[in-house]
C-alpha cells in the first residue's frame, strides 16, 4: 500500500500529455507513409534507373519467359538461312543468255547499214549488260581477233563462276571474283568488256527454301532448355544505378515487387500499426501517471521520430547497414534519462515502428529489439564507465545469437557472409553504447537529470562546497558522513538511487556551515550555547535558516536541481521541537504560541531518496544524542523515529511503501548497530617508573 495519496489527474494535464501523444505518432504515421519501403510510387519500368538495391524478400525459383525466348533468338539467329543443294542448271542457262548478248553484239558490229551513233545505242539498251559509251564504242572498234578474244574468255569466265555455289547474299562476292580469274597476257581494255560481260550474268545457283528454314528455326527454338532463375531472401535482385531491362522487370513482377501501392493502402497499414504504438505508449502514460515536462516531452518524441527517419532514409536498399545501425541507442537513451522500465517499453516500440516494412523485418526487430532489451538490463543505473562496457558485450552476444538463430540454416541469404554480420553486430552495440553515453551526458543537463559521473564528482572530499563544509562546520560534515551512509544502504535495498541518496546527504546541511556555532556539533566542550540569549522563535529562525542558507549556496555553486531537493526536503514542513517546547513553557497561554512560526519550509519529501535522507537524518541525528548501548535499543529508537515523520505526514507525498519502511528501518538498524556497538571496558594499567600515562588515561576507545 503506497503511503503517497494522489490527487487525480487535472483534466489540463490530461489534455497537454494526449495531444502530445498525437503530435508524436501522427509523426511517426507520416513517417510510415512518405519515407522508407512502404511509400506509395508507380512501378518501375524497362529504361528506368533503379532508384536502390532491391532486395528479394523471399526465397524463389521461376522460369523466366524473357531470358527463354531471349536465348531462342539467339539460337535461331545462329541457324540462319536453309538453302536447297547446288544447281548446275542455273549456270548452263546463264551462259546461254550470255552467249544470245554475244551473238547480238556481233550482228551490231556487222550491220554495214546502221549509223555508229545508232549502233552505240543500240548497246546501250542490252540487259541486263550495263555498258557505258566508252566501252560500247570501244567494242564496235575491236579488231575481230579482239573481238573474238573478248566472246571466248566472257563465256569461259563465266563458267568457272558458275561452277561454285552461289547464294543471293553473295552473288557481289561472286563478281568481284572475276577479273582475278583472267588471263595475265589480257590486255586492260579486253578485260574491261569482259568483266562488264561475264558479271552481267552471274547470278544465284543455290536458292533459299523458306520452308526448310522455318523447320530448322522451329527445331532450335525447340532445344533451347527453359531458363529458371533462382534468388535468395535478401539476395539483389537489381543493384542501385542499373539500367532495368525486361529480365530485371520479369523479375520484380514475379516477386510482387512491381504491384503499385496506393496512398490509401500504406496510409491504412501504417495508420493501424501507429494506432496500435501509440495506444501502448498512452497507456502506460496514464496508467503509470507519468506527467513528464514539457522539455522531457520534446525531448522523447523528437529524438524518436529523428532515429527514426534517419534510418528509413538510409537503410533501404542496403543489406550489412541495416545490421550496423544503432538501434538500441534510443531505448539505452530513455533508459538513462527516465529509468530501465520507460527503456524497455519505447525501445520496443522504436524497433518494431523503425522497422517495418522492411526486409527480413522478423530477423531485423528480432535482432535489435532483443540486444536493446539485454542490454538495458545488463547496464542498470549506468553509474561506472564499465556497466557501458558490459552493455556493449551483452548486446554484441546477444545479437550475434539472433544471426545464428535466423541464419545458421542459410548463412549466405543476401550475398553477405555470416562473418561480416557478425562484425556488424559487435561494430553496432559498440557505436550505440558509445552513442548512448555521449547523448546522457549532453542531455541530462537540459533535463535537470545528474548523471552517475557528475554524481561522482560532485562526492569528491575536494569539491569545493564540501570543503567549504568540512572547515568551516567539521561536526556538521561528520555528521553528513555518517547519514549518507545510512541513507545509502537503505536507498540500495529499496532499489531506489543510491548514489543519488549518498551525494545528496553530504550536502543537505550545508547551510550549517554559514553560523557553525548555533549548532551542537560544531560547538567545542565547554563553550556557551549562543542559543541563551535568543528567544525560542529567534533561536528557531536560526536553526531553520541552514535550510534557506543551504539552498543559497547550492546555487552559487550550481548544484543540480535534484540535489537542491535535498536540502529543501529533508526537513519537511516539521517543527523546531525543542525551541517549540520552550515557548510553550516560557508562555503565559500556550495557545498563543503559533507552531508555523517553529515550522521548516518544506516541501516534504517527494521522492524515495529524500524521504530516506529525512529517516536517516532524523534517525542519526537522535542516535547520537542517546547513546542507544544493545540493539533492542537502536531497532526502539529507529522504529519510533519512522513511526513519527509517518504520523506527522511527512511522507505523504513521497512513492513508498509499508514494505520500503520495513526494509529502510531494517538497514538502519544494521548501520547503526556497527556505529555503536558496545565496546569493551579496558582495565587500568598503573604507569611504570619513566613512562607517561597510559593508553586509558589518554581517553582513547576500543575501535575494534
Amino acid at each position: 500500500m503506497m503511503l503517497a495519496v494522489h490527487s487525480p489527474r487535472p483534466w489540463r494535464a490530461f489534455t497537454r500529455q494526449g495531444l502530445w501523444l498525437m503530435a508524436w505518432w501522427g509523426a511517426v504515421w507520416l513517417l510510415l507513409v512518405r519515407v522508407g519501403p512502404l511509400r506509395a510510387t508507380p512501378p518501375l519500368r524497362v529504361g528506368d534507373v533503379a532508384p536502390t538495391d532491391i532486395l528479394a524478400p523471399t526465397a524463389l525459383e521461376y522460369v523466366s519467359e524473357v531470358l527463354t525466348r531471349q536465348q531462342q533468338e539467339a539460337a535461331v539467329a545462329a541457324v540462319g538461312r536453309v538453302y536447297d543443294p547446288y544447281n548446275p542448271y542455273i549456270g548452263r542457262q546463264q551462259i546461254e543468255r550470255l552467249q544470245a548478248a554475244l551473238a547480238y553484239i556481233d550482228a551490231v558490229r556487222q550491220d554495214p547499214y546502221t549509223p555508229l551513233e545508232q549502233k552505240i545505242q543500240d548497246l546501250l539498251r542490252m540487259d541486263p549488260v550495263q555498258l557505258t559509251p566508252s566501252q560500247a564504242r570501244r567494242l564496235l572498234r575491236l579488231s575481230d581477233e579482239a573481238w573474238l578474244r573478248v566472246r571466248q574468255q566472257a563465256v569461259q569466265v563465266l563458267a568457272q563462276v558458275m561452277q561454285e555455289p552461289i547464294r543471293d547474299d553473295y552473288v557481289d562476292n561472286a563478281r568481284l571474283t572475276i577479273p582475278a580469274r583472267l588471263p595475265l597476257d589480257l590486255p586492260p581494255d579486253l578485260a574491261d568488256l569482259v568483266v562488264t560481260l561475264a558479271s552481267a550474268y552471274v547470278a544465284p545457283n543455290v536458292r533459299y527454301n523458306p520452308q526448310r528454314t522455318a523447320q530448322a528455326q522451329a527445331q532450335a527454338r525447340a532445344n533451347v532448355t527453359p531458363v529458371v532463375r533462382t534468388f535468395r531472401a535478401g539476395e539483389i535482385i537489381v543493384p542501385r544505378g542499373k539500367v532495368l531491362d525486361e529480365a530485371d522487370i520479369e523479375a520484380l513482377e514475379k516477386f510482387g515487387l512491381l504491384k503499385q501501392r496506393s496512398v490509401w493502402q500504406v496510409a491504412l497499414a501504417s495508420a493501424s500499426l501507429t494506432a496500435t504504438l501509440g495506444g501502448l505508449s498512452a497507456l502506460y502514460v496514464f496508467a503509470t501517471r507519468w506527467n513528464p515536462s514539457l522539455r522531457e516531452q520534446l525531448t522523447l518524441s523528437v529524438t524518436f521520430v529523428g532515429l527514426m527517419a534517419f534510418a528509413r532514409v538510409i537503410l533501404p536498399g542496403q543489406a550489412v547497414l541495416p545490421y550496423l545501425y544503432p538501434f538500441a541507442l534510443y531505448g539505452l537513451l530513455v533508459a538513462l534519462l527516465w529509468g530501465t522500465e520507460r527503456g524497455l517499453l519505447f525501445s520496443g516500440l522504436f524497433s518494431l515502428a523503425s522497422l517495418y516494412g522492411f526486409p527480413r523485418g522478423l530477423e531485423l526487430t528480432a535482432y535489435h529489439g532483443l540486444a536493446a532489451w539485454a542490454g538495458l538490463l545488463a547496464l542498470g543505473r549506468g553509474e561506472r564507465l564499465s556497466a557501458f562496457m558490459r552493455t556493449g558485450l551483452t548486446m554484441a552476444g546477444v545479437q550475434s545469437l539472433a544471426l545464428l538463430a535466423f541464419r545458421t540454416l542459410d548463412p549466405v541469404a543476401d550475398g553477405q557472409p555470416l562473418g561480416l554480420l557478425l562484425l556488424a553486430a559487435l561494430s553496432s552495440s559498440g557505436v550505440a553504447t558509445s552513442l548512448a553515453l555521449l547523448a546522457y551526458i549532453g542531455l541530462a543537463p537540459a533535463l535537470d537529470r545528474i548523471t552517475a559521473f557528475h554524481l561522482l564528482d560532485l562526492a569528491r572530499p575536494d569539491h569545493p562546497l564540501l570543503q567549504y563544509l568540512l572547515q568551516r562546520a567539521p561536526g556538521t560534515y561528520q555528521h553528513s558522513l555518517l547519514v549518507a551512509n545510512l541513507a545509502e544502504q537503505a536507498a540500495e535495498r529499496i532499489d531506489a538511487d543510491p548514489l543519488l541518496t549518498r551525494v545528496g546527504a553530504l550536502y543537505h546541511d550545508v547551510g550549517k556551515a554559514e553560523r557553525p556555532l548555533f549548532f551542537i556539533e560544531n560547538r567545542p566542550p565547554g563553550m556557551p550555547d549562543p542559543h541563551q540569549n535568543l528567544t525560542p522563535q529567534e533561536s528557531s529562525a536560526i536553526i531553520r535558516a541552514h535550510v534557506t542558507d543551504g539552498l543559497r549556496l547550492a546555487r552559487q555553486h550550481r548544484l543540480p536541481k535534484r540535489l537542491q531537493d535535498f536540502i529543501a526536503e529533508h526537513h519537511g514542513t516539521t517543527i523546531t521541537r525543542y525551541q517549540y517546547a520552550q515557548a510553550l513553557k516560557q508562555a503565559k497561554d500556550p495557545s498563543e504560541v503559533n507552531p508555523d512560526e517553529f515550522r521548516y519550509p518544506g516541501p516534504k519529501p517527494r521522492s524515495k531518496e529524500t524521504a530516506i535522507l529525512m529517516l536517516a537524518d532524523g534517525c542519526e541525528a537522535r542516535a547520537r544524542a542517546e547513546r542507544p548501548d544493545s540493539i533492542d535499543a537502536i531497532r526502539a529508537l529507529v522504529h519510533d523515529q519512522i513511526q513519527r515523520r509517518v504520523q506527522e505526514g511527512q511522507l505523504d507525498d513521497a512513492p513508498l511503501t509499508l514494505q520500503d519502511l520495513q526494509i529502510i528501518e531494517e538497514a538502519f538498524v544494521d548501520v547503526l548497530q556497527g556505529m555503536y556497538h558496545q565496546r569493551i571496558d579496558y582495565p587500568k594499567i598503573p604507569p611504570r617508573s619513566g613512562e607517561g600515562s597510559s593508553t586509558d588515561e589518554r581517553g582513547e576507545q576500543n575501535r575494534g
